[in-house]
């Protein structure tokens, strides 16, 4: 059987039809799909690209093929291609495939629809919340407090009348979006061996630099870097000796390289811009001593897992599922920079309190270890399977109950 599966991510295709990814999903991510499934066909936007640069990571592979969207970036380009993107969307799902949703999503938005007249089961996987996508500061629409309402609404629904679910949380996403039928709690964090590290880091050195990273996306203010560059200026204000590295990039990165000249710290800052996931992304991870995150919207942040799994002492925000990985007093309130600040300078003026940051997320992180995360996503796996199986044989028996209904004299 062949499983559709539908998100929210931008991939690149060159000339010669093969699939490519600058970031996350490369061709081992989908792999998880094919124990329970024979194969995979994704459905997300596709742009064409002349080349593949050289960290780009291929996506697709054997049995794993791709169902491309048109390209849109934004509310007004997607409904201005909403024609041709409900179509190749549609078109992307078999009779005879499953289908998981990874949501929220436009593409699940468009797709749900079908599903539920069709009466055909399908799977969601639950990896972010609307409801925090659109809360102040973190998306700058004039509809921002309408989408606010709609896409949570829909999510629900989506939830509420899926054969299962899959949650990056343990308890948060689960409150706001229940799946009565089955649910499984799996980060899709890809945490090998190789990325969890022995031991928690040695005690740092009191007085010494610290050096903050922060490692998000800049084509939304969803993870909150300008809280973080305010931050770092309100503790060199305050004669800490910090810098930051920014690893990620958008269409914002401009307007953040502002903001920090703006505010006197550009000899502290230094924009990373895309670093491919893996061993480089790990390598700017050791090289700093703290990681901060004060997100307005989370799932399960993969960032932070990956940070913890280097032994990183890490603040993060009291949205999503970070307050399902950090303590009360390693947290700030979403995008809030002076308590971000506040924090910082408490984190740095204690090494005890960094080491035992260190240590305790060290812990945290190996329950993330990808062999304790197979078993339950493989359940989820198996139960789209079997519910979809199910459903095709009863519309078979129908079809021939008809027949024969047709047939006698």
């Amino acid at each position: 059987m062949r499983v559709v599966v539908s998100l929210e991510h931008h991939f690149d295709r060159t000339p010669d039809g093969v699939v490519w990814t600058q970031t996350q999903f490369p061709y081992r991510f989908w792999q998880r799909y094919l124990e329970v499934f024979d194969q995979v066909r994704v459905v997300a936007r596709v742009r064409d690209a002349q080349r593949a640069a050289p960290d780009w990571q291929r996506a697709d592979g054997r049995r794993v093929s791709f169902a491309a969207i048109p390209e849109y970036l934004g509310p007004q380009q997607y409904l201005l291609r909403l024609p041709q993107i409900r179509a190749a969307a549609r078109r992307a799902i078999g009779n005879e495939d499953a289908v998981i949703l990874r949501v929220s999503s436009q593409i699940a938005g468009l797709l749900h629809p079908s599903l539920r007249r069709e009466g055909r089961p399908y799977g969601v996987e639950v990896v972010s919340d609307p409801y925090d996508v659109f809360a102040p500061g973190a998306v700058r629409h004039p509809l921002r407090p309408f989408f606010r309402w709609l896409f949570p609404y829909r999510l629900r629904q989506q939830c509420a009348n899926a054969t299962a679910a899959c949650y990056v949380t343990e308890q948060a996403l689960q409150r706001r979006y229940p799946c009565p039928s089955f649910a499984v709690a799996a980060s899709d964090v890809e945490l090998p061996e190789e990325a969890i590290v022995p031991a928690p880091r040695p005690l740092h050195a009191p007085g010494a630099p610290c050096r903050l990273i922060f490692v998000g996306t800049l084509g939304q203010l969803y993870k909150a870097p300008d809280a973080v560059i305010d931050a770092v200026a309100a503790c060199a204000r305050a004669g800490v000796d910090l810098s930051l590295t920014l690893v990620g990039d958008g269409k914002h990165r401009s307007e953040m390289e502002e903001r920090v000249r703006a505010l006197g710290i550009a000899d502290r800052v230094t924009f990373r811009g895309q670093v491919t996931t893996g061993a480089a992304v790990r390598a700017e991870l050791d090289a700093a001593d703290l990681f901060v995150l004060p997100s307005r919207q989370e799932g399960m942040p993969r960032a932070m897992i990956e940070a913890m799994a280097r032994a990183l002492p890490c603040i993060g925000s009291t949205v999503g599922g970070i307050p399902e990985l950090l303590p009360p007093e390693d947290l700030v309130p979403p995008g809030d920079a002076l308590a971000l600040a506040q924090v910082i300078r408490e984190m740095v003026a204690s090494p005890e309190r960094m080491a035992r940051a260190s240590a305790r997320n060290l812990e945290r992180a190996r329950s993330f270890a990808e062999s304790r995360l197979r078993e339950q996503r493989l359940a989820f796996f198996q139960r789209v399977r079997e519910q979809t199986e199910a459903w095709l044989a009863d519309r078979h028996a129908a079809t021939v109950w008809t027949a024969g209904r047709r047939t006698l004299p």
